[in-house]
């Protein structure tokens, strides 16, 4: 399988991404070679080979969350520009 310049311009424009009209086709040359590396990959033979969710097999060490400092919202909002009822005061982003 490979990647045409429209497949990338497509891609680009769903994924939300802005590429220039001159590194269209090095971006290109690069899909094509990730798709490349995806398809030896299923090259490989895995048969009776386990599945695995992780790349080691070391468990993490879990603690108990516990709260060490609490109550410090008038610290906190002595850093913020505007704060209004607690809370730091930001511009609207949404419309």
């Amino acid at each position: 399988m490979a990647i045409d310049t429209q497949t990338v311009i497509k891609i680009a424009s769903l994924s939300r991404l802005k590429i220039d009209e001159d590194k269209v086709e090095a971006t290109k040359d690069e899909f094509n070679k990730i798709i490349n590396w995806v398809e030896q990959l299923s090259e490989v033979d895995t048969d009776g080979v386990e599945p695995m969710f992780a790349v080691n097999d070391t468990q993490l060490a879990c603690r108990e969350d516990m709260v060490v400092e609490g109550n410090q919202a008038d610290k906190i909002l002595k850093n913020a520009p505007i704060a209004e009822y607690d809370y730091f005061v930001v511009p609207k982003v949404v419309e």
